[in-house]
């Protein structure tokens, strides 16, 4: 297929199995050299399709340079760096690896608890310190007993669920008001239901999986955290938006609750002035719950698995704006 028929722009490199999936399809590929909206612009124009990470935001503007743009498909689960509403109304089709990375996720996250628990890295520090006295301190916790909150049962979520309770042996609390009553009935044997406010009271640890939009941006407040155990742990792995940093820091600092564990953050890189970096209840990792040699590959096969389903004319999965499938343009996907 040659370039006059449109090729599949890479903002970024992706793993070379999945470029080799586009090249054997016939697809002509186009790398930018770098990620940056003045590079990117001008190669918008003759693009089909984007294989979009995370270094740049896929904006209305950006969009514009197109002159006919099909698909964008991104490597992660979220789509919060692409202008899904102006995609719609130009007719592109956004989709996501959404739940490609799952069991990555859950395994990061449990890895946060368990840590946050066992104190690893406070016993680590005060070995190498020569300060092997510390073992009489008792700061590790069991797992046992402790009662987990989930926000956001989806898939990651689910499997967390599925991982953590036959180690506490204690019932689970989750708040997710979207969750059909269907799939909270398969999981009533281990995990009661519950609002958001009671959920914040009762658990012991908490865990958030939900994207980042309108409604939960800054969903874990001031507020919300003085609900909390004082102690109690707090993990995100979702979006940094969706706890307000300023007010976590205060609650760490004034021991309304014992502790974190954060992959994400409101600015990233994580600003070097922020007071995350000095405390020793936290526990810091730089946006890589999904990014293990195996998920990276996954994640980027899939995204070219789903350029490929449109140019061969076939409905891709994970669509993230369905509402775009009704218009003339799409009328002839098919479903595999």
């Amino acid at each position: 297929m040659g370039q006059e028929a449109g090729y599949v722009l890479l903002p970024q490199p992706i793993e070379e199995e999945a470029e080799a999936m586009l090249r054997d399809e016939g697809l002509d590929v186009v790398l930018a050299p770098d990620p940056s909206p003045a590079t990117v612009g001008p190669l918008m124009k003759q693009a089909r399709a984007i294989v979009l990470r995370t270094g740049i935001y896929m904006s209305r503007e950006l969009m514009a340079e197109a002159d006919d743009l099909w698909t964008i498909s991104r490597t992660g689960g979220g789509v919060d760096n692409v202008d899904v509403k102006a995609a719609t109304e130009k007719g592109v089709i956004v989709t996501s690896s959404l739940g490609v990375n799952a069991t990555t996720v859950a395994e990061h996250t449990l890895g946060f608890i368990l840590t946050l628990y066992k104190q690893f890295f406070l016993m680590d520090r005060e070995v190498r310190r020569n300060n092997f006295k510390v073992r009489y301190k008792n700061y590790p916790q069991d797992i046992f007993g402790k009662r987990l909150g989930i926000i956001g049962f989806g898939k990651i979520g689910q499997i967390l669920a599925g991982y953590f309770y036959p180690m506490s042996r204690t019932k689970l609390l989750a708040f997710d008001p979207l969750l059909p009553e269907e799939v909270k009935k398969g999981f009533t044997d281990i995990v009661d239901f519950v609002s958001l406010e009671k959920l914040l009271k009762a658990s012991d640890v908490i865990s958030i999986h939900v994207p980042l939009n309108e409604h939960t941006r800054n969903m874990i407040d001031w507020n919300r955290l003085t609900l909390m155990k004082p102690d109690a742990y707090l993990v995100n792995v979702s979006r940094g938006g969706v706890v307000n940093e300023k007010d976590l820091i205060k609650a760490l600092k004034e021991g309304i609750i014992r502790g974190a564990g954060l992959d994400v953050f409101e600015n990233e890189p994580i600003e070097p002035d922020s007071p995350l970096l000095e405390m020793d209840n936290v526990i810091l990792t730089p946006h890589s719950a999904a990014l293990t040699k195996e998920t990276v590959v996954r994640m980027a096969t899939e995204a070219a698995k789903r350029v490929i389903q449109v140019f061969k004319g076939y409905e891709p999965e994970s669509i993230a704006n369905p509402e775009v499938l009704k218009i003339e343009k799409w009328q002839h996907l098919k479903k595999e």
